[in-house]
């Protein structure tokens, strides 16, 4: 009997059309006579706000409610149009946070993946990347400074301010916590526990909470770092780490950190996942400077429909013919425009040449 899975897709703002585009062409591809998917487009971001007043409409959140998966194109304008908008109606504010929040989606996941074929666009030197990279950060995703209360206003003497509380119950770290294990569980075994807890009280509670966890998982090694030794270490000896645990906004910057390694945000897909539902999108932004060209890598994008498949759909064979269709890609000697060594001999691609030949691969395997 053919399943079926019903998807949402939010094309986003700027180069999201574009990536989203290839994405669902590489999905189709994996279309058979056992499996089917049912996507259902619905507006989402900054043109959303534009067309119907809010960056995350009445519409999309029933279509979104009606979902097994949410895959999402980046969101957010050019400076100039963002401030067409009201700071607390833009999009990053009146949309993205609002859908994380609205399914609890509380665990991201950013593969830093530098497999063989990719490691010369690392702009670390070849003795520190090696082989390549293979690492996991998990991301606590709907609580901290992000999303603790916010008060702006004006001090008895004249002086502007503003107050935003950094908040974390234990239940909240303790269930990123079991996500964390369970994935070193099925990798190598270790866990770096990220934190400042020599200044930060929420670390202090972070770290106890980690050891409490820590006795059901006896094989998994952990590892304690302070997430500014952790930024160095990434630079100077990136293959120590295998999954990375840490709060909200320690794991924005390090993931974006981890973009770096790799050479582009290009090549950073995420997944975060709730209890009900979940949210698959590119790490990187909208790009609207070169919205349109034909020149984005939706390399990023693809790769969230391949941990869509292994994490929402149980399909992880199928997500391993994404991962090693975009690899052989690259190990061809093709390349997108933001990967392209000046010295080198790649032949550069567009858009959606990189989706066809993905799509090729994977219809193929």
């Amino acid at each position: 009997m053919k399943k079926t899975f019903t998807v949402a897709v939010l094309e986003g703002d700027g180069i999201g059309p574009e990536v989203v585009a290839e994405a669902v062409k590489v999905l189709r591809a994996v279309e058979s006579s056992d499996v089917a998917f049912d996507l259902r487009y619905a507006p989402f971001g900054g043109r959303a706000y534009f067309d119907t007043g809010s960056a995350f409409p009445e519409q999309t959140q029933a279509v979104c409610d009606a979902s097994q998966a949410i895959l999402k194109g980046p969101i957010g304008l050019s400076h100039e149009e963002s401030k067409r908008i009201p700071v607390d109606q833009q999009p990053e504010r009146a949309g993205l946070l609002p859908l994380r929040k609205r399914y609890d989606t509380y665990a991201n996941f950013r593969p830093v993946y530098l497999p063989p074929e990719l490691a010369h666009f690392s702009p670390l030197k070849p003795h520190v990347v090696g082989g390549g990279i293979d690492i996991m950060i998990i991301r606590e995703l709907v609580g901290g400074l992000y999303f603790g209360a916010k008060e702006e206003g004006v001090t008895p003497e004249g002086l502007r301010y503003v107050r935003e509380i950094l908040e974390y119950d234990e239940q909240q770290i303790r269930q990123i916590m079991e996500i964390a294990f369970q994935e070193a569980m099925g990798r190598k075994k270790i866990l770096h526990n990220v934190h400042k807890s020599n200044v930060l009280k929420s670390s202090v509670l972070w770290n106890a909470v980690c050891a409490e966890v820590a006795p059901s998982y006896p094989e998994v090694e952990v590892r304690h770092i302070i997430v500014d030794a952790a930024a160095t270490a990434l630079v100077l000896n990136p293959r120590q780490f295998d999954v990375m645990v840490m709060e909200n906004m320690f794991g924005d910057i390090l993931s974006d950190l981890g973009g770096g390694l790799l050479g582009s945000l290009g090549l950073m897909p995420s997944a975060s996942l709730g209890k009900t539902n979940a949210i698959y999108e590119p790490s990187h932004g909208s790009a609207p400077d070169i919205a349109g060209k034909g020149i984005a890598n939706p390399y990023s994008m693809i790769g969230s429909v391949a941990l869509m498949l292994d994490k929402s759909f149980g399909m992880p064979d199928k997500a391993r013919l994404i991962w090693d269709a975009m690899r052989k890609v690259f190990g061809e000697g093709y390349t997108t425009p933001d990967l392209r060594n000046p010295d080198g001999a790649e032949q550069v691609i567009s858009t959606a040449d990189f989706g066809d030949r993905v799509a090729a691969a994977v219809a193929a395997s």
